[in-house]
């Protein structure tokens, strides 16, 4: 079974990535920071954990205010690094775990948290400010990270207790999956800053060494304050910090402090702390989605699940596309070149050609983007049925109670 090795709480200050891609990590002014995450990465280079959970927040480049998820959770073959307005960073991408993401979001979605998943999003420096720091790059990077996006940027926001009970949700679900994987639990953000208002560049150096204290002994304490506390006593930004609580949630009462490092180099307090779980991994329950236990044996019926959204997010972009002028006019001009363009497979082309709706259902299509295709083809939902039943229009219509309807 997969069980957590440990967790690690670190800052995501844009400005390490700066520093770091700068080659600044031996210049005075930064070796502390750097020097600090050291033992950090000597600790996961001695552990070589397979998976490394990033509870993180997105600054505005992956998400937007039209749809900002409170938590979000990455099922990606592998993430890019996003570019925030200055070119991206010269890093690779980093590869997901989908099979351990799937089983993530069936667990934590049956176990009451209402989580969202995204795919194709980049990653912004919530992920990889630390990344390197921690983990070598060259030529890729040793093992696969899980996202895990929350809000901490629009309120409401999660409360702190509740981020601290989805890291015990996650360590349910690690602990129900049948692969042997070891896992690092990350958390990111903080500790005290402000980068707004007239109060930027507050920093509370007592409350961060609090805060510290507390996370490791008592993050119970912790999860019990008030958003409103974190900003008084650590200033507004410093609300990150309750990313560490789903860190320290996911962690069992049995931990080692390994590893601890401070340094207020500008205007974040920048930290590196590093707990070892002592405790054995117990298996927590069954693997799988036991709300469609079953759905295999009814007929005729295909439920789209997030294994089958990541394989066919190809063939299902293509059709929701269609909802765009310019792709329904690069259809009509040429169908061959538009599936091209779009990526699909010699096999998708055909059944785009053949209009082979069951074949596309069958074949990994959504029903909701199919139905864009078929009405730039000038084609009803009831004819769809139809074809997809392998019956007339006619024949399909006269068991309906409007047999007129189109």
């Amino acid at each position: 079974m997969a069980r957590i090795i440990g967790g690690i709480g670190s800052s995501h200050v844009p400005t390490i990535g700066v520093a770091y891609d700068k080659g600044k990590q031996q210049q005075p002014a930064w070796a502390p920071l750097f020097n600090g995450y050291k033992a950090a990465a000597a600790w996961l280079a001695e552990k070589k954990p397979d998976v490394m959970i990033v509870f993180y927040n997105d600054h505005l480049n992956a998400f937007f205010y039209d749809l900002y998820p409170t938590f979000a959770l990455g099922v990606a073959p592998s993430y890019e690094v996003a570019d925030e307005g200055a070119g991206k960073r010269p890093l690779p991408p980093v590869p997901g775990h989908p099979a351990l993401a799937r089983h993530l979001a069936e667990q934590l979605v049956n176990d009451e948290f209402d989580i969202s998943v995204f795919q194709d999003r980049p990653l912004d420096h919530g992920v990889f400010s630390p990344l390197p720091l921690l983990w070598p790059h060259n030529p890729g990077w040793p093992g696969a990270i899980i996202p895990i996006e929350v809000n901490v940027v629009q309120y409401p926001l999660p409360t702190p207790m509740r981020c601290f009970r989805l890291g015990q949700a996650v360590r349910r679900a690690i602990e129900a999956f049948p692969e042997d994987l070891t896992v690092a639990v990350v958390g990111t953000g903080g500790l005290s800053h402000q980068v707004h208002g007239e109060r930027s560049g507050f920093n509370d150096t007592d409350w961060d060494m609090r805060f510290i204290e507390l996370i490791e002994h008592d993050p119970e304490e912790l999860a019990r304050l008030r958003h409103v506390d974190y900003i008084r006593r650590g200033g507004a930004e410093s609300v990150e910090q309750i990313m560490w609580l789903a860190m320290r949630g996911a962690l069992s009462n049995d931990i080692t402090k390994i590893h601890q490092n401070y340094y207020l180099a500008t205007t974040t307090a920048m930290t590196v702390l590093v707990l070892e779980d002592n405790a054995p991994a117990k298996r927590a329950g069954t693997a799988g989605n036991v709300q469609l236990e079953g759905v295999e044996n009814i007929d005729g019926t295909y439920a789209f699940d997030i294994p089958t959204a990541v394989s066919r997010i190809g063939l299902n972009r293509f059709f929701w596309n269609m909802r765009l002028p310019e792709a329904r006019e690069r259809f009509r001009a040429d169908e061959t070149t538009a599936c091209r363009d779009a990526g699909l497979t010699e096999e998708e082309t055909t059944l785009v050609r053949d209009r082979d709706w069951i074949g596309l259902i069958r074949h990994g299509a959504n029903f909701f983007v199919l139905e864009k295709f078929a009405r730039l083809l000038g084609v009803t939902n009831l004819e769809v049925y139809a074809s997809m039943r392998g019956e007339s229009f006619d024949a399909f219509m006269a068991t309906r109670r409007v047999p007129d309807a189109r």
